[in-house]
């Protein structure tokens, strides 16, 4: 395939709903989704025109959840990387966190350094999560270091100062809804956007180059004519 997007991101949405239809409780969901992480993140990594993969992961409206759910979440982050952490070095892949982490655990904060920390000299593919992630609140923080820092709010110093910089190629919403749910709104001002009803641990390799394939039709303008 031509035309492959350099920086995809994903909403990885309907976990809880893929259980309940199983009659499991909603955690299972997001043990299954953890699972397709993995696999999407491998085959990203295997294409070299992939530069990054950003996933929704924890939002900063997720702390609404059950606190039971919330707890298991938390757990299952910190399990996930220290499991995750020889896929990223046996693949070549950077790990990086985005989102305002000051409300995660201590010891979730500690793994979630020490991952990035391990994973900094891979030079492959990026994996980004959004956790405790809010593209408001992303906005806000940059708005406000800006003027900590005496510089001057333009298009330019807000993008550096944003938590990730890299503009949004290809958005994939999974679940089937159709909305961004405050996610990399500035990222992706020109992001091509696909939602599949597809939940999310049902979500595949095969699925995913559907949609690159027909990434590849399309036209990408940016606003101009050609």
């Amino acid at each position: 395939m031509s035309n492959i997007p350099s920086h995809i991101a994903i909403i990885m949405d309907g976990n809880g709903r893929w259980a309940e239809a199983r009659g499991e409780k909603r955690v299972k969901g997001h043990e299954k989704g953890a699972q397709v992480v993995r696999t999407i993140t491998e085959y990203c990594a295997a294409h070299s025109d992939i530069k990054r993969l950003t996933l929704y992961a924890f939002s900063t409206e997720n702390w609404k959840r059950p606190k039971l759910e919330v707890e298991f979440l938390m757990k299952l982050l910190e399990k996930h990387l220290k499991n995750e952490l020889a896929t990223y070095l046996d693949n070549n892949i950077r790990f990086e966190a985005i989102g305002d982490l000051s409300r995660f655990s201590n010891s979730l904060q500690k793994r979630i350094q020490e991952t990035q920390d391990k994973t900094a000299h891979c030079d492959g593919l990026v994996q980004s999560l959004a956790l405790n992630y809010g593209a408001k609140d992303e906005m806000v923080r940059a708005v406000n270091r800006l003027i900590v820092e005496g510089e001057t709010v333009t298009e330019a110093t807000l993008n550096s100062a944003l938590d990730s910089s890299q503009a949004v190629d290809l958005l994939i919403r999974s679940g089937g809804d159709h909305r961004l749910s405050n996610f990399l709104l500035w990222q992706a001002a020109y992001a091509e956007l696909f939602f599949t009803k597809t939940l999310w641990p049902d979500f595949s390799v095969e699925k995913l180059e559907q949609i690159l394939d027909e990434f590849t039709t399309i036209e990408r303008r940016f606003g101009g004519l050609k």
